[in-house]
């Protein structure tokens, strides 16, 4: 019953139905009446709710040729508010015209234990209390303070600091800190190996970093040595400064003591930050080679904030938006940097924390989606087995929700997947379904904590299913975004009130997009009906290019004739008639087979992880071969369907070597591949089934979850001899 169908394409999201297991006649009833509601309540409802308007603006031409969004025809829009052109400046509004309003929350811990699995493991539980806030002025004087006593210790206007920490309200005022004191900030994954933390805290020349007490104790105490000018390690938590271990001439304060230090009246006056100068030096964790530094100015990021809000209706005090994902990634401190702009309350989660169902909440007790009740969300949609030991996902929400279907009783699981099915086909017309809405997807809803107005996807494509699913039971428009670190995370974001799937939506109105030619991948921006080619990014967003790397500067940027920056992405996108984006293709992931056939193995990847079966898959193809083969990570609860239905026996290390399963899940793949348009040459014809999830921490994968190919082809080079060797 809980097996969604869909198909690719533009028509997919009528097609995207559960399973109906119920008697024809007890089925025609239902749909009668249905329809006869349908016709008493909809000229009242049509009036009433404002659905002409709403569907108009959702077909309506978005982004004209050239490619600007439609109220940026003129001129890029560079900043949210006049003469809000540094983001010291930002806090300062926010300050002004919202002082006494909640601005940043974290849950009191009540209780901490250890609990015995089955299995014999021990995991940590917690049972949290309410939110504590702080409110917009103490967040001012607090980072006021922080970033005097930052000075204090020697910490010099132009010249980098690190903030190496949880995503938590201290690591915000850390940041706003060093923004009012001109410190450039320097971010890192915390799940960077220690040679690449090492590395960027060398290039960057860091004398203090900003961190936590558990990062100091896993990440950095063992990498100390490894950078030579380290002085002073500022931890936030209140804990005490006493380390053992650290070589001598490092001193380790806390937060607190730091923020004492710089309420002392001697201290010596802030130097005010340019627009041009550097804001922040965020690593990106490369699918090849070492992590990149993108030098981020001041004027870059408000460009990309002003882009990112205007695609967000009535944002206002009265949001509420919780914050877990990575603040060392674009997208979350853009999406931050967004709710202060606007007097939001941000509340602090974890992916651990995030809901009832997670991981490190005591059975019984609340996640923290169901205290804070947050209006605004951002998610990011990679593999299942990824967020057990990185972030809480779309995709896991999903799984959440199906948990509560099952629990369901056979009449309310009929009653569910009936009302799914009918908003489907009114979601398709461009019309609400309130009282569905309210009778039964409210409980789902709840999961989000009930108040949920806008979802925002990034990071990575969200499949068109899941996306359909999340419109549906959470009742909110879910808008997927295109935009990369070297964009300040800005590009476009579709529009609310457009409910289309496998779209990324019209560009952003601080940012333009032309598409370049690419003969060959066989790409034109002349293509008809739609344009095709790389996409360029342009706009006051485009950062100021890689730390310490003319040469990968000179690849991927460039500036025109009338002075403005773009960045070269790399991708391929498609132009649609209303000026929305798609993503199609990469051009790095171009392979030219032996009888002269060219694989995008981004292409592959992308039309067959929407086989129920993949979590994740890999495509590789030697050019001195004639086909393309595959690294598979199997979803388990499909795969082991799979072998119980064949007769396969085993742990499931022994099922993904199977060489029966192997064969089963091609023959699978391989249908799948048909209605995805694949050409006969692009289906691999080999694959290898992982039983280990791909992570950052295997190193297979970025901390942002794309595809690590260089290190993913080293893992499985015996696979990969065998596949091609017909061994």
């Amino acid at each position: 019953m809980q097996s969604v169908t869909y198909s690719s394409g533009p028509s997919s999201s009528v097609k995207m139905k559960l399973k109906e297991d119920v008697p024809p006649i007890l089925l025609q009833v239902f749909r009668s009446v249905v329809w006869v509601y349908s016709v008493i309540t909809f000229i009242p409802w049509y009036l009433l709710s404002g659905t002409g308007a709403k569907q108009a603006h959702a077909k309506c031409i978005k982004a004209p040729g050239p490619y600007r969004a439609v109220n940026s025809q003129k001129k890029l829009v560079p900043q949210i508010h006049e003469g809000v052109d540094t983001l010291d400046k930002v806090l300062e509004y926010a300050v002004t015209h919202f002082p006494r309003r909640d601005c940043l929350g974290t849950r009191e811990l009540l209780s901490e234990e250890d609990e015995v699995q089955p299995n014999g493991k021990v995991f940590k539980k917690v049972i949290l209390g309410e939110y504590n806030w702080l409110s917009y002025e103490e967040v001012f004087e607090l980072a006021q303070r922080f970033g005097s006593g930052l000075a204090a210790l020697g910490q010099k206007p132009l010249c980098n600091i690190a903030i190496f920490c949880e995503t938590r309200a201290e690591w915000l005022i850390a940041a706003q800190a060093c923004f009012r004191y001109n410190f450039p900030v320097v971010t890192l994954y915390s799940t960077l190996g220690g040679p690449a933390i090492a590395h960027g805290l060398n290039e960057t020349e860091v004398t203090h970093i900003i961190t936590s007490k558990d990062l100091l104790q896993s990440r950095l105490k063992e990498i100390v040595l490894d950078v030579p000018r380290l002085q002073h390690i500022i931890i936030v938590d209140n804990k005490p400064t006493s380390w053992p271990g650290l070589p001598r001439g490092i001193m380790v304060h806390s937060m607190a003591s730091v923020q004492e230090l710089g309420a002392k009246p001697e201290n010596m006056p802030r130097r005010h930050p340019l627009p041009s100068d550097i804001a922040v030096i965020m690593y990106t964790s490369g699918s090849t080679g070492i992590p990149k530094g993108v030098m981020i100015s001041h004027r870059n990021i408000i460009a990309g904030v002003t882009g990112m809000a205007e695609r967000i209706p009535d944002l206002s005090e009265r949001d509420t938006y919780i914050g877990y994902l990575p603040l060392a990634h674009v997208l979350e401190l853009s999406a931050e940097l967004v709710c202060v702009s606007h007097g939001c309350r941000i509340g602090y989660s974890s992916p651990q924390t995030l809901a009832d169902q997670s991981t490190k909440i005591k059975k019984g007790s609340k996640g923290d989606t169901s205290v804070l009740k947050p209006t605004v969300m951002a998610a990011v949609p990679v593999s299942e087995h990824a967020y057990k030991v990185n972030t809480e996902i779309m995709d896991r929400i999903y799984k959440n929700v199906m948990t509560k279907v099952d629990e369901m009783s056979r009449v309310q699981r009929t009653l569910f997947v009936l009302a799914y099915n009918y908003k489907i086909e009114q979601i398709s017309r461009g019309y609400g379904t309130p009282l569905c809405d309210k009778l039964v997807f409210r409980r789902l809803r709840m999961l989000l904590g009930g108040n949920t107005r806008v979802l925002l996807s990034g990071g990575a494509p969200l499949s068109a299913a899941t996306q359909r699913f999340m419109n549906i039971c959470f009742c909110c428009p879910v808008g997927q975004g295109y935009g990369l670190t070297e964009t300040c995370g800005a590009g476009t974001i579709s529009d609310y009130y457009d409910y289309s799937t496998g779209r990324v939506g019209a560009p952003l109105i601080c940012s333009e997009i032309m598409l370049k030619d690419w003969e060959e991948g066989g790409y034109y921006s002349t293509d008809k009906p739609n344009p095709r080619g790389e996409i360029l990014i342009g706009g006051p967003n485009v950062t100021m290019g890689y730390y310490k790397n003319e040469a990968k500067n000179r690849e991927d940027f460039f500036v025109d004739k009338n002075g403005q920056r773009w960045f070269c992405t790399g991708d391929i996108g498609e132009f649609q008639r209303d000026g929305c984006l798609k993503i199609i293709d990469r051009k790095k992931d171009l392979v030219k087979l032996q009888a002269g056939e060219y694989v995008s193995l981004g292409k592959v990847e992308s039309a067959l992880k929407n086989c129920p079966l993949i979590d994740n898959i890999c495509a590789y193809a030697n050019s001195d071969e004639s086909y393309v083969i595959g690294f598979v990570v199997p979803n388990q609860k499909q795969l082991l369907a799979l072998a119980k239905q064949k007769e396969v026996r085993g742990s499931w290390e022994e099922l993904c070597n199977h060489p029966d399963m192997e064969k089963e899940v091609l023959r699978i793949i391989t249908e799948a591949a048909i209605p995805a348009k694949l050409e006969r040459f692009e289906i691999p014809k080999k694959i290898r089934l992982s039983a280990e999830p791909w992570t950052p921490e295997t190193g297979l994968v970025t901390d942002a979850f794309k595809l690590k190919r260089k290190e993913l082809k080293t893992h499985y080079q015996e696979d990969i001899e065998r596949m091609y060797g017909g061994k």
